[in-house]
């Protein structure tokens, strides 16, 4: 049976992390910034733990991480 093929955009936006939970960007930070607050702007450079409900989405676009 041959390899299966690794999501090249999805490995391109997450990581794994070392307890092997998912970690992706927040969405709204490329553009509009001036309309939001500092505070939100800020909030939106920190990365996230994707939630439970992708984690099986993720097993399949990204079978060797």
């Amino acid at each position: 049976m041959p390899k299966m093929k690794t999501h090249r955009a999805t490995a391109k936006r997450v990581k794994r992390t070392g307890s092997g939970l998912w970690k992706r960007s927040n969405a709204g930070k490329s553009h509009l910034l001036a309309t939001k607050n500092s505070k939100r702007r800020r909030r939106l450079r920190e990365s996230v733990i994707m939630s439970a409900a992708d984690r099986g989405r993720m097993a399949r676009l990204m079978p060797y991480s």
